[in-house]
């Protein structure tokens, strides 16, 4: 019994489908349904594994984080031309933190 059909019902379903699309084309139908169902899945899985990161590249305009932190130190007034980016990091910070204690 397959959800609360029984066996008569399920014959008759198939007869139904037999005579409908004929003998040649169901099997074609269900290889079809099936391809689809794993593509489906296989996007689906594609889709819940991205990288926790993505919603910051978003919002990052798609820019490096290098690209980013040299406009942020252009915004406080260091030529970033050079500099390690260890460096550059900690006189932004400490530029900013200046900044906002005003």
């Amino acid at each position: 019994m397959v959800g609360g059909l029984g066996s008569t019902e399920l014959i008759i379903i198939l007869v139904f489908f037999f005579i409908l699309f004929g003998a040649e084309r169901l099997p074609k139908m269900a290889r079809s349904l099936g391809q689809s169902k794993g593509e489906f899945h296989k996007g689906l899985k594609e889709i819940t594994e991205m990288p926790k990161d993505t919603e910051s590249e978003l919002d990052a305009g798609g820019r490096t984080a290098e690209q980013v932190l040299f406009e942020r130190a252009k915004a406080v007034g260091i030529d970033p031309a050079g500099m390690d980016s260890e460096k550059l990091k900690a006189k932004i910070m400490a530029l900013e933190a200046l900044d906002s204690d005003e």
